[in-house]
């Protein structure tokens, strides 16, 4: 009898794949509420590692990093009119604490912009004290009906960037620093995701803002996901908390504002982008653990050879993992690592001590093969720069083979339920076509100007409207 994939096979069932790779991969376990999410360490690693080169490009943006509470008096979210509209579906609002009940019941923050606004007021004086760049990391809420571990979680874990700028202009050329210098930057040269960048329509819009500016990356089976959005919110919080400064002309001007976020929803991006039937495959700029060099059996001179080139490899600047437990089988960690997706995996057994040789298994392109000892370390860093540029090329692939350039709704329509995305001149969908496509679970991803770029308003000539299903 053929034995059973320790996955059930993408091809068979996808949200299947996901949940099993999930739980054998040891990512995240669903929490005793439902929509909450028990993160377990090599998830956490995951995300851990995004929030150091996400927070590096942060801060080289010229943000820094604070801390609001996460209750949020019910009253502020009142002050504007489409934000509370926009989440009041999505709230959890606490009317009872320490066992009273409380004068004004309070919201599990949802986002911040409220909060922070109130207290924007405060800080913003003078022009002096603008642009204020601010951001933190920190759990949200938002009432999940129908929940997907790391994908839609009614808790997940975010950052989230909130500014004030003295002009429109400022303010509109952040949003889209951060868009572009900040998010993409991140997404593409360390997820090795292959995202389109682009305008939300009117009607995925975040609610607020004026303009919202997204990240849009196809998945292995071709919906798409939102991997991060930035917004202008022009003066609608600035006017609704009476944020104001003191220009050189000494006038009193309100503010101009910005908003963007990113959560461990990428962690789902990542599993749904590069896994495939046998695991994880991370990429060696993300990867906790780079290398994992694992003893084939207990043999003193084996366990000292693998220490000794855990040590080596250390010295380099590689993050690494030995694994000497030997107590387990070896074939069992093999398949355990290949599960994580660790990039490399380096197997030392007695007779490769004879030979001066290692096995070298790359999880990416797949494939093992003999290497020196002594040449280990010099191989490795070129090794994993290969690897990262293969996954970002492969999701290119994936997004450019499976994209259609189609002229109507129902075209629009097939592309998207054959699992593929679609390009149709926004002229020929407008609003109205927008709604039909809905009516098929598809939805406008993005705006796009004929070259590619991000267009300056939603009725630019020549946009392209990007649509598909999406998680």
């Amino acid at each position: 009898m053929a034995k059973a994939p320790v996955l059930t096979p993408q091809a068979d069932d996808f949200p299947r794949w996901y949940q099993d790779l999930i739980n054998k991969a040891e990512l995240a376990d669903n929490g005793p509420v439902r929509g909450t999410m028990v993160i377990r360490p090599y998830g956490y690693g995951l995300w851990e590692r995004m929030q150091q080169e996400m927070d590096a490009r942060i801060k080289e943006a010229g943000a820094q990093n604070a801390y609001f509470p996460l209750f949020i008096p019910q009253s502020y979210l009142t002050r504007e009119a489409e934000h509370v509209e926009g989440f009041a579906p999505e709230l959890a609002v606490v009317t009872h604490g320490g066992g009273k009940e409380l004068e004004e019941p309070v919201v599990v923050r949802p986002t911040s912009e409220t909060i922070i606004n109130e207290y924007f007021s405060k800080w913003v004086q003078s022009y002096r004290d603008l642009p204020l760049l601010i951001n933190q990391w920190a759990n949200v809420v938002r009432w999940e009906m129908r929940p997907r571990v790391f994908l839609r979680t009614t808790e997940f874990l975010w950052q989230e960037g909130h500014t004030a700028h003295a002009t429109y202009e400022d303010a509109r050329d952040y949003a889209a620093y951060i868009h572009k210098e900040v998010y993409a930057d991140f997404m593409t040269d360390v997820l090795g995701i292959d995202v389109v960048l682009g305008r939300k329509t009117a009607s995925e819009r975040f609610a607020g803002a004026i303009n919202t500016l997204t990240l849009e990356g196809m998945m292995g089976d071709g919906k798409a996901l939102q991997m991060g959005t930035s917004h202008e919110l022009g003066q609608n919080f600035a006017k609704a908390f009476n944020t104001q400064y003191l220009s050189k002309d000494g006038r009193q001007e309100l503010v101009w504002q910005t908003s963007w976020g990113s959560s461990t929803r990428m962690v789902g991006g990542l599993i749904m982008s590069h896994g495939d039937d046998n695991g994880l495959r991370v990429p060696p700029r993300l990867a906790p653990v780079q290398v994992v060099v694992l003893a084939i059996k207990g043999d003193e001179a084996v366990l000292a050879k693998v220490r000794e080139i855990g040590d080596r490899l250390k010295a380099t600047g590689v993050r690494v993992q030995v694994d000497d437990r030997t107590d387990t089988p070896f074939g069992r960690r093999a398949v355990d690592w290949e599960l994580k997706g660790v990039p490399v995996r380096v197997e030392v057994g007695p007779r490769d001590l004879e030979s001066g040789t290692v096995m070298l298994a790359r999880r990416i392109p797949g494939g093992k093969e003999p290497v020196a000892v002594d040449a280990l370390a010099g191989l490795l860093p070129g090794v994993l720069e290969e690897d990262q540029a293969l996954l970002l090329r492969q999701s290119r692939e994936r997004r450019e083979s499976r994209t259609s350039e189609v002229s109507t709704i129902e075209e629009a329509v097939e592309a998207a339920v054959a699992g593929g995305w679609a390009r149709i001149p926004w002229a020929d969908l407008g609003a109205e076509g927008e709604v039909r496509l809905a009516e098929h679970a598809v939805t406008v991803r993005c705006l796009v100007a004929e070259d590619g770029s991000v267009p300056e308003t939603d009725d630019a000539p020549g946009n392209v409207a990007v649509v598909a299903r999406a998680y």
